[in-house]
């Protein structure tokens, strides 16, 4: 039996609730290795204050400064009420955002943000510079250890200035990489046009809000016709067509990335249907006017409702927290329906552009009906029989509290498919095993997806025919030999990935695994390292001159690594690079036909320019 009595019940005053449930305030922790890890959050829950004070008009700069284990902001806003600063910081529920005339239209609103940061870090600093006077408190752990009297500060501008470390107990081998803040930021100064952030000395400034969002996400040659771009009182949208398959789309609350969508998406979305069909007066299915659609819209509303904390996902029905405002539905068609349809007129070159995107993807879904249905019988067949998935309990496309875990490996060969398949968490890691190199997919129409047995498996298995919402697997990591072979089945996979779905990487679904190249052993420790210099470092290490140098091992495939020990290279510290398309002079389909397409000289040109040779024998 089980004792419950009094003495069962506790009560955690706010920072030992904090530390004891983080994942209920920043979502999953991690060392920063990823970029949706916890300790990006607290950068975010900071920088957001920082961006509210300049949504109501104070500051128009942010400066940011990150090192591996520390973080500084300093906003030029209002500055914290000095007698209020060491609430504003330690007391759950205290802060300015209950005032909707202080603060209109914020996307923080709950006092927790700021506490969660001041909890979560082994060291945290906060000054206050507000009307010629300042003040500043410390903590640790939450707890303040010192708190400052007010004192002059004429020659300093009025602001805030955040510093803080997070808990190594907390966040276990942490480090900042400041590239992975790199969209973050961007998405502020698109959403805040006029506003500068400094960050580590490079300068995020927009001039053209959400047209340069999307501007940044689709080259010009991905473009069907140039980006429509329209706004009002509250909100903005943007959008264009592109070859894709599916459709994109980047939705904002009160300058939150809300990842997750929401009601303002599903209006848009609505919304665009509508119009289009209204102005081609052809009743289009919703799939064909989808096709290709890359949008982005960006809405401020009083007292949002996100559907968590982290607020990835908008719940609000209405524009006012009283429900006596405009439903949102309504608010976005209104003016979608208005500012497309008048663009449309006006522009006949991409009303033009528009129509023979969307007969074009009604054409090809006509096409696909046919192989679809065979494949998909051919699939139902498989599937009883098939022994290239190995699935897990937990699958990202449902509301199980650990569906964010939800993980594929697409692994090449039965040796390394094997020691991963035997090493995973069932629970929540999945296993997709290539027989070989798979198609070289590049410029090829989409029912080659059908028509290819493995790639029509492979497309079943993650559930994406029907675009990003039936997604079963919330980390597709490409696992491979780190050898030639297994390089070239990377690149492989990932042309098919950004030839038929793009929005699975550029959402930051698909990550590459990191596993170790070499075992440095003696009798009592063993190290893996994952370089040369590493390896090197292992070997200084662990020399001793009574037993002579360690043993080296070098893996040449993950089919050699064993199961135990795969374990711990897949587990709470996996090693993985996310795959991230940049910003760049060349549109992605420019790149995958320079080193994907047909030889060419350019490319041949480009080998012989770039061939390093290795002068020492092995």
């Amino acid at each position: 039996m089980v004792k419950y009595d009094e003495s069962s019940i506790q009560s955690l005053d706010w920072k030992d609730h904090i530390r004891k449930r983080p994942g209920m305030y920043i979502g999953k922790l991690g060392d920063g290795n990823q970029a949706d890890d916890g300790i990006y959050v607290l950068v975010k829950e900071i920088i957001d204050n920082a961006i509210d004070e300049h949504v109501m008009g104070f500051g128009k700069s942010i400066q940011i400064t990150i090192s591996d284990h520390s973080v500084t902001v300093r906003d030029f806003g209002r500055g914290i009420p000095l007698g209020k600063l060491v609430d504003c910081v330690s007391k759950i529920n205290t802060g300015g955002k209950y005032d909707s005339e202080a603060f209109q239209k914020s996307v923080g609103l709950n006092g927790v943000g700021t506490k969660a940061v001041n909890a979560l870090s082994s060291q945290f600093k906060v000054t206050s510079i507000r009307e010629g006077k300042q003040k500043s408190a410390e903590f640790v752990k939450g707890e303040l250890v010192k708190e400052s009297k007010i004192t002059p500060a004429a020659d300093l501008e009025s602001g805030t200035i955040v510093s803080f470390g997070p808990d190594a107990s907390i966040f276990e081998g942490f480090r900042f990489r400041p590239g992975y803040l790199d969209e973050l930021l961007w998405n502020y100064v698109y959403l805040n046009v006029g506003l500068t952030i400094v960050c580590n000395d490079k300068t995020y400034h927009s001039k053209n809000g959400l047209a340069d969002l999307l501007g940044s996400k689709v080259a010009t040659d991905d473009r069907r016709y140039p980006i429509l771009h329209f706004k009002a009182a509250d909100i903005e949208v943007a959008l264009t067509h592109t070859d894709a398959s599916s459709d994109e789309y980047f939705s904002f609350v009160n300058g939150q990335y809300t990842t997750m969508g929401g009601t303002h998406q599903n209006a848009l979305r609505e919304a665009v249907i509508k119009t289009v069909r209204d102005f081609y007066k052809k009743n289009f299915e919703p799939q064909d006017v989808r096709a290709g659609l890359v949008a982005a819209i960006s809405v401020r509303i009083q007292e949002p409702v996100f559907e968590s904390q982290t607020k990835t996902k908008l719940g609000s029905l209405t524009t006012e927290p009283d429900g006596k405002g405009k439903s949102i539905r309504s608010w976005v068609g209104d003016l979608v329906g208005t500012q497309l349809d008048n663009l449309l007129h006006k522009n006949k070159d991409t009303a033009d552009a528009m129509l023979k995107r969307i007969q074009e993807s009604e054409h090809e879904r006509k096409e696909l009906a046919g192989i679809r249905k065979i494949a998909k019988e051919r699939t139902k067949k498989a599937n009883l029989f098939n022994k290239k998935l190995r699935d897990c309990r937990i699958h990202f496309n449902t509301n199980h509290p650990r569906r964010n875990e939800s993980t594929i490996f697409l692994t090449e060969g039965d040796s390394a498919s094997g020691s991963i398949t035997t090493a995973r968490q069932a629970e929540i890691q999945a296993v997709f095993s290539l027989r070989g190199k798979p198609l070289n997919t590049f410029g090829m129409h989409k029912k080659i997806v059908y028509e290819n047995e493995e790639l029509n498996l492979l497309q079943h298995a993650l559930n994406l025919e029907e675009g990003l919402d039936g997604l079963r697997y919330n980390k597709i990591i490409i696992a491979t030999d780190a050898d030639v072979d297994g390089m070239h089945i990377r690149i492989l996979l990932l042309t098919f990935f950004m030839q038929f779905f793009p929005e699975i990487v550029r959402a930051g679904h698909v990550h590459i695994l990191s596993t170790p190249l070499f075992r440095v052993r003696n009798k009592k420790e063993t190290l893996y390292c994952y370089s040369d210099a590493e390896r090197n470092a292992a070997i200084n290490k662990l020399q001793d001159g009574r037993s002579g140098q360690p043993e080296i091992t070098r893996f040449k495939g993950l089919g050699e690594i064993s199961p135990d020990e795969f374990s711990g290279f897949i587990g709470k510290h996996m090693r993985l690079e996310p795959v991230r398309v940049q910003s760049e002079e060349k549109s992605v389909s420019q790149t995958l036909r320079f080193y994907m397409g047909k030889n060419t000289p350019e490319r041949l040109d480009f080998i012989v320019e770039n061939l390093k040779l290795d002068d020492k024998v092995v």
